[in-house]
């Protein structure tokens, strides 16, 4: 069973996507900062992050670099309503998976979960 963190400081999307997830034989939680996300990191280790990109206290892309970094088998697939071509090719570099766009639909979230564990 793949372990799933949700990191959004939009908690309905946070149930949403756990409610959905857990539904679906994933073992998924969810906080709503990067400091709450740290320790979880370490606690719970995931196999996947959801990972907004504009938190209160910082920016997921920041944070996908350092879990990367400490966790190098983490898969991260970023969702943001912020979407560029700069932004994305940040991410990429920063070492997010794959990178979604808000709003999206729970099967573009299979999708990606789905293409980093196969």
């Amino acid at each position: 069973m793949e372990k799933v963190l949700i990191i959004d400081d939009e908690v309905d999307i946070c149930y949403f996507l756990s409610r959905n997830l857990n539904r679906n034989n994933f073992f998924a939680s969810y906080v709503n900062t990067l400091k709450e996300a740290e320790a979880a990191l370490e606690i719970q280790s995931p196999t996947i992050i959801l990972l907004d990109n504009h938190l209160p206290d910082g920016l997921g892309i920041d944070f996908a670099q350092q879990a990367k970094i400490n966790h190098p088998n983490i898969k991260i697939v970023m969702i943001t309503a912020h979407d560029t071509p700069r932004d994305r090719r940040i991410a990429t570099k920063k070492g997010v998976d794959i990178f979604l766009s808000k709003p999206f639909m729970m099967s573009e979230i299979f999708g990606a979960i789905n293409s980093i564990t196969n």
